[in-house]
């Protein structure tokens, strides 16, 4: 049976979070879709959802991640956020887990976390409300803990196991989860400018000819203060925002 450490983190939680809860769940579809179907039927605390087993969890873009008992940790955190600029979260977030864990994972713009050329884990951001009010945030992220089999998996996988031997998923949401509210908090009041040069250090495709999934092809140059992906194309640099673009890096 898994021992989850829910105690030791709503203790660190808790004083940043007015209401926070911490929820083990044995299977849900998703706990990103969970949370949403709670925000929506008028229930805002503020909520670390964890599942050991996902059957529908949700990617960028429709990807679905299904997980299993033990292989990967899958876990979402709502929580109420009225930040200045909402560009760039799924940026931070990625800085605030990839510190939290390795220097050697690579971030992958807009919300990939990678290990060498293969991904290791991803970002969902998604928010409840309109309006530039205070709005609720589900911030859902995956991690693979055991290298998956690469069948069917347009990208090859990576897992945590292979850089931190022995690591289950309870002592990686231990480390991860205190640190990401601590940034979460830090972007609604500075902004991605505060994460710029963490990303930076980390960025994938800086200097990496890259394509993207509108027909666009050039070199990595890069974030900008608000997280805007730069490329230099044979017009120049263009700068690249759309939550419906994706890209990739090009194989020499």
């Amino acid at each position: 049976m898994t021992r989850w450490p829910a105690e030791a983190i709503w203790e660190a939680v808790a004083p940043l979070l007015p209401g926070f809860t911490v929820e083990v769940l044995p299977e849900v579809d998703s706990t990103s879709s969970e949370l949403m179907r709670r925000l929506r039927a008028g229930q805002p605390e503020p909520t670390l959802l964890v599942a050991e087993r996902q059957t529908a969890g949700r990617g960028r873009m429709g990807r679905g991640w299904v997980s299993q008992v033990g292989d990967s940790l899958t876990f979402s955190l709502s929580l109420p956020l009225a930040p200045v600029d909402w560009s760039g979260l799924s940026l931070a977030v990625g800085v605030s887990v990839a510190d939290s864990l390795h220097p050697d994972l690579r971030l992958k713009w807009p919300n990939d976390i990678w290990l060498g050329g293969r991904k290791l884990g991803g970002i969902l951001i998604e928010t409840a409300g309109s309006g530039a009010a205070q709005r609720q945030v589900v911030i859902g992220i995956g991690l693979n803990i055991v290298t998956p089999m690469a069948d069917g998996l347009s990208t090859p996988p990576a897992g945590l196991r292979e850089i931190l031997p022995g690591v289950d998923a309870p002592q990686v949401l231990l480390r991860v989860v205190e640190p990401l509210v601590r940034a979460v908090q830090a972007f609604e009041a500075e902004g991605f400018a505060r994460f710029q040069a963490g990303f930076a250090r980390r960025d994938l495709l800086l200097g990496q000819p890259v394509a993207l999934s509108n027909g666009m092809t050039g070199t990595g140059r890069g974030v900008d203060a608000v997280g805007a992906l730069q490329v230099m194309t044979a017009n120049g640099l263009e700068r690249v925002t759309s939550a419906e673009v994706s890209v990739r890096p090009v194989a020499a």
